[in-house]
């Protein structure tokens, strides 16, 4: 149980990348931080599961042992259109495949060893936020804290339910497969209203993820395996993939009432980062490294505010303003991509295009990712 005399620097909700990254980090500096999580390490999420580059440095900065973990490195891009085409380009940065149920156990063990509390199997009801102590209820006691974070994902829990009501709708599907598919090499498969990837992570295993659409769901008589053979093996590739791969999930690992709406900072108080800032469409490049980049922003403006450097106020807007300085560009850029993908005559065209433009196509995709941190 929680120790309800003890008032914590900072309490987490959510124990997925960003917050476990924040919470590492926080802990290094010499500050108390407990991390509410409602699942028990580890398990799986819907996630893409390809890292670039950008994050290596910073991980093994935890103490993450990349070097160690032999993971499978990318450095080739694929991309498909319904029509049978496929572009193909360099990733000059480059970056390595590792599921979120091993990277995730991992950095829970290194904050645990660090010092973090963790109550896994804990639900939080509600945050009574304050100017100077905030109390939150959870499935497991009550908790003290001077700073709240929010890194609870793309879907909120109740509480903020009302602040971050999704606008269109989309859902994720995910697999874990074996397959017979090049290692180095990430590929984004179009379809009506949606996109498929498909690369290497560990275990010799494969992620292979969907996004889609609810109403392409919807329109299938919200049965996944209708809406794959219906409409993701219109693309041949994906046909191919579909009906060669040994699925080792009994069920795929599904996730629904997503949206790409306007992100956000902060909520009543509560610092948000990672999904709960917004989901992150994922041509933006990469929402994990994205998500680990806040974490890093988050955590030295919270040190300098622990440390009477900074008050709330100049700590809620500096967070902005570096969040906005950091992922702006990224996010329009993804936005733009986003209206080209799903699109069988747009899609096609675009990617023939662009195949014959490597200048061109090498800067849209150094736009979609960020510099070493």
């Amino acid at each position: 149980m929680p120790d309800t005399n003890k008032i914590y620097d900072c309490a987490i909700v959510g124990g997925g990348l960003a917050g476990l990254c924040l919470a590492i980090q926080l802990k290094k500096k010499g500050h108390s931080v407990i991390l509410f999580e409602k699942n028990e390490y580890p398990f799986h999420k819907v996630c893409g599961e390809y890292i670039s580059n950008e994050s290596r440095q910073f991980l093994e900065s935890l103490g993450l042992p990349l070097f160690e973990m032999n993971l499978p490195k990318i450095d080739q891009l694929g991309v498909s259109s319904v029509k049978g085409f496929m572009m193909v380009a360099p990733l000059k940065l480059g970056g390595f495949g590792v599921s979120r149920f091993t990277l995730d156990h991992r950095l829970s063990l290194i904050a645990k060893k660090a010092g973090v509390v963790i109550f896994e199997n804990c639900k939080v009801f509600n945050v009574n936020e304050t100017n100077y102590i905030s109390e939150i209820n959870t499935s497991l006691g009550k908790v003290q804290t001077r700073i709240v974070c929010g890194s609870y994902g793309k879907l909120s829990p109740v509480f903020m339910d009302k602040i971050n009501k999704p606008a269109k709708q989309y859902i994720a599907v995910k697999y874990h497969v074996k397959l017979k598919f090049a290692e180095n090499r990430i590929e984004l498969h179009n379809f009506k209203n949606g996109y498929c990837g498909i690369s290497k992570v560990d275990n010799e295993t494969y992620c292979l993820c969907y996004l889609t659409t609810a109403k392409n769901l919807k329109d299938n008589n919200n049965n996944i395996k209708e809406l794959e053979k219906n409409v993701l093996m219109k693309n041949l590739f994906l046909k191919k993939y579909f009906n060669e791969a040994e699925f080792l999930f009994k069920e795929p690992l599904t996730i629904s009432q997503i949206s790409f709406n306007k992100k956000s900072t902060n909520s009543s108080g509560i610092f948000l980062l990672g999904d709960a800032a917004g989901a992150i469409a994922p041509l933006c490049g990469n929402g994990m490294s994205m998500a680990m980049r806040a974490s890093k922003i988050l955590a030295n403006l919270l040190d300098d505010f622990f440390k009477n450097k900074i008050n709330k106020t100049r700590l809620l807007d500096s967070y902005k303003a570096e969040w906005n300085a950091n992922f702006s560009t990224r996010i329009k850029a993804g936005y733009y991509l986003q209206q080209l993908f799903g699109k069988n005559t747009l899609t096609h065209l675009s990617l023939k295009f662009l195949s014959n433009k490597p200048k061109l196509l090498q800067k849209i995709i150094s736009l979609t990712h960020g510099q070493t941190f």
